[in-house]
């Protein structure tokens, strides 16, 4: 998103809102407000507001101030602002105005969702925390509302629905694949808008497996999953690092979420009909793997303008 926001696009981030671990899980059991974790760093992400007034925002209290020990200031502030506009949804865009925000953040819903999986043994968890605690092999995932004594379904508001319908390109990714991406996915307008919208869809494969979630799995395995879901071949384009990241480069015990680099299918992938752009992606950075903004946004770009001058 910070390498997006200096290119010439409308950018719009749809964000999930079924998160239930750290200070979003806390401030989520107390007020039944929406998780503002993810919602306060793409704000932050997408903010032209100077770099201290940021970090304050970011500033997470230490552990010996028992009261407010682990929350960050700016989840204070989304949980303030979503009961003065009785909704989050209102209060992003409140918040967006105030923090000067180059584009649109979204909660993917207006209410906080639950997470809900199926494992492979047949067992089922609820909650996002709970599913990836667990390090069980997942079958499924799906979304319910936290208060659904009604029987009402999830629903995204409509802004969310047209700008999915509304865009060039629908970027999905980098991240967890049954915890934070696919939880947008399951809220049943927005994975039917994802299927429907005439934009191309990107997926950025993740550069390394995910410890209790995608253990063993290859780039086309990733995409197998999330078409599965949809119940159809949506997405369009994979974006896959080719470099390989040094054995005894990575702190496997400070990123105790990674397992080991995610292996490629190509085979797998044009199955599906996924178009490839293989490249050098990798930059190494704490003794960790992360994506290059810079030649991810590249190849976005390019495809944004390949799209644009067939049309």
């Amino acid at each position: 998103l910070k390498g997006l926001r200096n290119q010439n696009v409308d950018i719009t981030a749809v964000v999930t809102v079924a998160d239930d671990g750290g200070s979003s899980g806390v401030l989520r059991n107390y007020i039944n407000v929406v998780p503002p974790g993810d919602i306060r760093n793409v704000l932050v992400s997408m903010s032209d507001m100077p770099q201290l007034t940021l970090d304050i925002f970011q500033y997470r209290f230490d552990s010996s101030d028992s009261f407010f020990a682990g929350h960050a200031i700016g989840n204070l502030i989304i949980a303030a602002l979503a009961e003065m506009k009785s909704g989050v949804f209102e209060a992003v865009q409140e918040l967006s105005k105030m923090m000067h925000v180059n584009g649109h953040v979204y909660p993917a819903a207006n209410e906080p969702l639950v997470l809900n999986a199926e494992f492979m043994d047949g067992s089922f968890v609820a909650g996002e925390s709970e599913i990836t605690a667990a390090h069980n092999k997942i079958k499924r995932v799906w979304v319910t509302p936290s208060d659904d004594s009604d029987g009402h379904s999830a629903e995204a508001v409509e802004e969310v629905i047209d700008a999915i319908m509304n865009a060039d390109q629908i970027v999905i990714g980098p991240g967890s694949l049954f915890t934070s991406i696919l939880p947008n996915l399951m809220i049943e307008n927005v994975g039917k808008a994802v299927c429907e919208t005439q934009a191309e869809v990107i997926y950025i494969c993740n550069i390394m497996t995910q410890l209790g979630e995608t253990d063993a799995m290859t780039d086309a395995d990733h995409v197998r999953i999330l078409n599965r879901h949809l119940g159809q071949n949506f997405v369009n384009t994979i974006l896959v690092n080719t470099t390989e990241v040094p054995e005894d480069y990575m702190d496997y015990h400070k990123w105790n979420e990674l397992s080991k680099q995610v292996q490629h299918d190509f085979n797998g992938l044009r199955e599906q009909n996924v178009r490839v752009i293989s490249n050098d992606f990798l930059r190494l950075e704490d003794n960790g793997a992360f994506h290059d903004s810079k030649m991810v946004v590249a190849e976005l770009m390019n495809r944004l303008h390949a799209v644009k001058n067939c049309s």
